[in-house]
């Protein structure tokens, strides 16, 4: 678990930083920092719900 939070640090600060470098904003930097993790959350969710239908269609003997 420590792993994944000090992770979820780093893709923070990284997040912040190249905003905050590319437009100046601290609030810009801030609020890419916050709202780009959330919305990668949802994405993965939906990607693993289309990976999982993939995998189905390839192997359906293992999932019969």
């Amino acid at each position: 678990m420590l792993k994944t939070f000090t992770f979820a640090l780093v893709h923070v600060s990284v997040a912040f930083t190249v905003v905050y470098l590319l437009t100046g904003s601290a609030l810009a930097g801030g609020l890419v920092a916050l709202i780009e993790p959330a919305c990668n959350t949802v994405a993965y969710h939906f990607h693993e719900k289309a990976w999982e239908r993939f995998r189905r269609r390839q192997h359906p003997a293992v999932y019969a």
